[in-house]
C-alpha cells in the first residue's frame, strides 16, 4: 500500500474537543437503514466491512447520544482514530462540491435550449465480465450497438445533438455552462417558472474519463494556478463565449441524471451511499479504498473561510465518491445547495490531515498490523 494507518488518540486530533458531530447521527441512521433493508455497502480495499460498520451504527441507534460532549464521548467509546499517513510524506487534500440551483423550462424555447438528459437505454455498464478487448480499463460505461459494446459518443458529440429527439430531455437550461457545472457537481435543483423544484442526481455517464477544464485553462496560461476556482473559471467562460464549446468539450465525460426525491429541503441530494448528503458533514471519498458510512475527522489549517476564519476541524461521514477523488487521504466536502454553498465550495483546494475513525469491531487488526 502507498499509505499506512497510524493509531492516534482523540486528544491528538486538533479541534476535536470543540467540534459538535451531532449532525452525523441522523445520516448514520439512514446508512444503517440502507444496509439493513436494501443493500450493504461494498467493502473498500482498506477492508472495513458493512457488518463491522453496523456495530457502530447500531450502537448509535441504541444509545441515542445527545449533546456535543456526549456525542464525542460516543465516538471515543466505539471507535479508534487512525492517521492516514501517505508513503510519500505528502499531506491529504480536500476540495468541495455543492448542489447548484438552475432555472429551467420543461420545454425548449429560444432562450432555454440546453437539456439535462436522463440515461439512454443503449448505455450499458461495463465490468470485467463484458469489457471489450482493447477497451480502456477506466471505462465503466459503453454503448450497446449492433450486438456489441462500443465507446459511447462523448460530450461534444452529444451537445451537437446526438441524443436529440429520443425523449431523454428532463428540462432545459438557459446556459450550457450551468449544465456543465451541474455535471461536475453530479446533482442540481431545477427551478421552474412557477417556483416548483425538481431535484436530479447522477445516474450514469458516457464512460469517458473526467478532464478538468481548470487544468486546461491553467496549462494554456489563461488562469493563474494559484487563484483558480470555480468562480474564476466561470468568469473566464463568460468573457470568452466563442471558446466555450472548445473548452467544455475538452472534458469528454458526459453525465446523465435521474430524478431524486428528497422530502427535506434542508438535506442535500441522494448520492453514492444512497442517502441524502448533509451540508458541511458529508465527504466524498475514494470508494475503491473506503467503505461508505465511515467517519473521518478532517483538519486543515489553511481552510478557514468555511468557519468564520477558524481552521477547519470537523467529523464527517463518507457518503459520496467522484471521478477525481482518488487516494486514501483525498476528500470532497459537500457545502450545501444554492449560490451561497457554491461560493463556499468554489474556493476549497486545501491541504488537510485525515483521521479515519474505525469501529472497534475492526480496529484490532489495524492495531496488530501497526505493531
Amino acid at each position: 500500500m502507498d499509505y499506512r494507518l497510524v493509531p492516534a488518540r482523540f486528544s491528538a486530533l486538533p479541534g476535536w474537543d470543540d467540534d459538535d458531530p451531532t449532525p452525523l447521527l441522523a445520516a448514520m441512521d439512514r446508512c444503517r437503514a440502507h444496509i439493513r433493508t436494501i443493500k450493504p455497502y461494498k467493502t473498500g480495499s482498506l477492508g472495513i466491512t458493512a457488518g463491522e460498520l453496523l456495530t457502530l451504527l447500531d450502537a448509535a441507534a441504541d444509545e441515542k447520544p445527545q449533546g456535543a460532549a456526549v456525542v464525542r464521548a460516543f465516538f471515543e467509546t466505539h471507535c479508534v482514530p487512525f492517521l492516514i499517513d501517505k508513503a510519500d510524506g505528502s499531506s491529504g487534500f480536500v476540495t468541495a462540491f455543492y448542489e447548484p440551483e438552475v432555472a429551467v423550462r420543461a420545454e425548449p424555447d429560444a432562450e432555454y435550449r440546453y437539456p439535462f438528459y436522463s440515461r439512454p437505454d443503449d448505455l450499458v455498464d461495463i465490468d470485467d465480465s463484458n469489457r471489450p478487448a482493447g477497451f480502456a480499463p477506466g471505462f465503466a460505461f459503453g454503448q450497446l450497438k449492433d450486438g456489441g459494446i462500443v465507446e459511447h459518443p462523448d460530450r461534444g458529440t452529444i451537445e451537437r445533438g446526438y441524443l436529440a429527439g429520443r425523449g431523454l430531455e428532463i428540462a432545459y437550461a438557459r446556459s450550457k455552462v450551468d449544465v456543465f457545472f451541474a455535471h461536475v457537481q453530479g446533482a442540481a435543483r431545477l427551478v421552474y417558472p412557477d417556483g416548483s423544484v425538481k431535484r436530479i442526481t447522477y445516474v450514469a455517464k458516457s464512460g469517458h474519463p473526467f478532464s478538468p477544464i481548470g487544468k486546461l485553462l491553467i496549462d494554456r496560461g489563461e488562469i493563474d494556478a494559484a487563484t483558480v476556482s470555480m468562480a474564476s473559471i466561470r468568469d473566464w467562460l463568460g468573457r470568452h463565449e466563442a471558446e466555450v464549446d472548445d473548452v467544455l468539450w475538452h472534458n469528454r465525460s458526459f453525465i446523465f441524471f435521474k430524478e431524486a426525491v428528497v422530502t427535506d429541503d434542508s438535506l442535500g441530494p441522494i448520492a453514492a451511499a444512497k442517502v441524502p448528503l448533509v451540508a458541511g458533514r458529508a465527504l466524498a471519498v475514494d470508494r475503491m479504498i473506503h467503505t461508505f458510512g465511515l467517519p473521518f475527522f478532517i483538519s486543515s489549517d489553511s481552510l478557514t473561510h468555511m468557519d468564520e476564519g477558524k481552521p477547519f476541524r470537523r467529523l464527517m461521514l463518507a457518503l459520496d465518491t467522484g471521478t477525481a477523488i482518488v487516494g486514501p487521504a483525498r476528500g470532497d466536502i459537500f457545502t450545501g445547495s444554492g449560490d451561497a454553498a457554491g461560493a463556499l465550495a468554489g474556493h476549497v483546494r486545501n491541504a488537510a490531515t485525515f483521521h479515519i475513525l474505525i469501529p472497534k469491531a475492526a480496529a484490532g487488526r489495524y492495531l496488530d498490523a501497526e505493531g
